[in-house]
């Protein structure tokens, strides 16, 4: 299978140089096909992409911007495409805030994205420490073995079916007067006949955050399957998320953010994570602003769970709407359309047909 290169030239040319030399050893040996311009991303259906962006010293790359106007307003311009990229900076900025914001609006335009679907140079290349010292081997040495595992990763994955997923719905809403809960509940019916669903609620005095224990002891309570402060993660939702096919997050937006218990959660499943990959676990979300900066919760969905917790992201993985007052969400125009499109993408992402 071959792989189309998104590669927006620079804006200087000395801010590419680095990012064109990791990218010759990365797809060395692979069809690859090239795209330079926004106006040659038409066409590309169905194909596994990687976006490689050289960001300079600014954060910016003007030609990626002309993409990322077409990808906004075009809505199935990646209809069909798997992908993952590879964002090169200059400085220490910018790069995980811009890859973040890449990913949300191809994920919008049909794109699925595999489970940590970023490589990440800054300018240091300091945020490969770890990996360097694992592997043996220099920054630059482990930027480069990133880059070509990604490149593996985006042209072979493959998307896991079953006859009967399982989900695990995580929120820390009331059912009473939450929207979200609203719209969640008209999706329940039309997927649960397909799917044996899970519904963990994880209100206040439930859970406490991640206090962040050392990296050995976490990785101890990991192995055995559970954490040092216990509760309703080790008890429930842990074994939850390991018997899980995807993850289904209710996420009101509470000051431009995930809620408090939602976050507390995702840090949580830092142990889990020790010792259990989820690149074969996919997530979605419903996401409910009550005016605005849906984009903004989702964008924090997909840097916890899919780029720092390896959960694949299946194409147009989030509903986002707007709805204050309680039952707004219900009567917004054309919302049973949308939830229609959500839950049939849930049931065309995790089943058998």
């Amino acid at each position: 299978m071959s792989i189309t290169l998104i590669h927006p030239a620079p804006d200087s040319g000395w801010a590419g140089q680095r990012l064109n030399g990791i990218l010759k050893q990365a797809l060395a040996g692979r069809e690859v096909r090239t795209v330079r311009t926004a106006e040659e991303l038409s066409g590309l259906e169905g194909r596994r992409l990687l976006l490689a962006l050289p960001l300079g010293d600014t954060g910016v790359n003007l030609e990626y911007t002309r993409m990322l106007s077409r990808l906004r307003r075009e809505p199935k311009l990646l209809e069909g495409c798997t992908g993952g990229l590879i964002v090169d900076g200059a400085g220490e900025l910018y790069t995980k805030s811009a890859a973040a914001e890449a990913v949300l609006a191809m994920n919008r335009a049909g794109c699925a994205l595999v489970g940590r679907p970023l490589v990440e140079g800054t300018g240091s290349l300091a945020n490969f420490a770890v990996q360097a010292k694992n592997l043996g081997a220099g920054l630059m040495g482990a930027y480069r073995h990133a880059a070509a595992e990604l490149a593996g990763q985006v042209e072979s994955f493959g998307f896991p079916k079953k006859e009967r997923p399982e989900v695990l719905v995580l929120h820390a809403s009331s059912h009473h007067t939450s929207n979200t809960m609203d719209l969640w509940s008209k999706v329940r019916e039309r997927v649960e006949g397909r799917c044996d669903l899970r519904e963990i609620g994880l209100r206040n005095g439930t859970l406490s955050d991640c206090s962040g224990c050392p990296y050995t002891m976490c990785l101890h309570f990991g192995e055995q399957g559970g954490c040092f402060y216990g509760g309703v993660m080790q008890d429930e939702v842990y074994p939850a998320v390991r018997a899980a096919d995807a993850l289904v997050l209710l996420c009101p937006n509470y000051n431009d953010a995930l809620s408090a218990n939602l976050t507390a959660c995702i840090n949580r499943l830092t142990a889990l994570f020790r010792q259990t990959r989820f690149y074969d676990k996919a997530v979605f979300a419903v996401v409910v602003s009550g005016y605005s900066g849906g984009d903004t919760v989702a964008r924090q969905v997909i840097s916890a769970m899919n780029m720092n917790k390896s959960f694949y992201l299946p194409s147009r993985f989030a509903l986002i709407e707007t709805a204050n007052d309680p039952g707004q969400a219900l009567a917004l125009p054309g919302i049973g359309e949308r939830l229609e499109g959500f839950a049939q993408n849930i049931l065309d992402t995790l089943c058998l047909s």
